[in-house]
């Protein structure tokens, strides 16, 4: 398909998708190979890519290439081709908890995500139903809640590695754009204590260099206390704390799974809400489109729709 196929209206018809799983990269030096989950749409070229850093939480496999049907689903739907990792902290790799890195291996996701760009000629070679069809040129990433850090330190946050003191510099000049979904935010005293006693590596955040190009999502009732005194502005950070070009979505009444973005009928999912879940469908892909090709009113058009109606889901706001 023409990159001008697509367009604000087109949301009701979508492309049928194919998916396929595992695609194992080697990954030397890494705890197990690096499986992903490659999705796209049967028909098109020239393909923008968009890799998407799964969160953790309480099910068994959405921590994982398994997870996020909903997103990458409607992504692959309409336009984008969709690698999804399984990042060393799933639930469904069950590693050693004395892994180096564990539990939560800030370093190795975003290490994951150039691994998959190193190899992308080796994925594209893995789905013959791909080969040829992708545009590297047109690489995002998405996360969400820790994905949304893993995303963060690609387009550029920085943190200090609480076991050397060094600062880390994981930005990603392939990546030329960004989604965070229910991000963590600041560290310092915006940290709970747990976490700050726990997950030390979330004390140093800085997000004043993350420059790329991003849409930050988050709920304005995302209280995540166990992570954060502040409140659901937390997740907002990334957005007031960097420099443009950024775009925030607030979402009314939405807590961290953002209506259900993890997985269908996810028993975790506390803000259930397919409504809300087709925004943010509608509203990231939208917001990527335009991004990559900036004459598409795509962005525009769903900025207007959310609004549109007498009860809206939420608003957006750009610097």
């Amino acid at each position: 398909m023409s990159e001008s196929t697509y367009t604000a209206d087109t949301f009701s018809s979508p492309t049928p998708v194919l998916s396929v799983s595992p695609v194992v990269l080697s990954a030397p030096g890494r705890a197990v190979d690096l499986e992903v989950r490659v999705s796209a749409p049967v028909t098109g070229s020239d393909l923008p890519v968009i890799l998407l850093s799964h969160g953790q939480g309480y099910s068994n496999n959405l921590s994982s290439l398994n997870g996020y049907a909903p997103l990458a689903n409607f992504w692959a739907a309409h336009g984008f081709v969709v690698i999804q990792p399984t990042h060393l902290s799933s639930k469904t790799l069950s590693l050693d908890p004395d892994t180096p890195g564990a539990p939560l291996y800030w370093r190795s996701r975003a290490e994951d995500m150039k691994r998959i760009l190193d190899q992308l000629g080796v994925i594209e070679a893995a789905v013959p139903q791909l080969l040829g069809r992708l545009d590297q040129s047109k690489v995002a990433v998405a996360g969400h809640s820790m994905g949304g850090h893993t995303a963060s330190l690609l387009l550029g946050a920085r943190l200090t590695d609480p076991h050397d003191g060094t600062e880390v510099n994981l930005a990603e000049p392939r990546i030329k754009a960004g989604v965070l979904l229910a991000a963590p935010g600041r560290g310092g005293d915006a940290l709970s204590e747990s976490a700050a006693e726990n997950l030390s590596f979330f004390s140093t955040t800085d997000f004043s260099e993350m420059t790329t190009p991003a849409l930050v999502v988050a709920g304005d009732k995302d209280t995540s206390a166990h992570l954060t005194v502040a409140g659901a502005d937390w997740h907002t950070d990334p957005y007031f704390l960097s420099p443009g070009p950024k775009a925030l979505l607030t979402l009314f009444d939405a807590e961290h799974g953002l209506g259900g973005v993890s997985g269908y009928d996810v028993a975790e999912t506390t803000d259930e809400n397919p409504e809300r879940v087709a925004a943010v469908q509608r509203l990231t892909w939208a917001y990527l489109r335009t991004e990559f090709y900036p004459g598409d009113s795509a962005w525009q058009a769903a900025r207007d729709a959310l609004t549109a109606g007498p009860n809206p889901l939420g608003r957006v706001e750009s610097k």
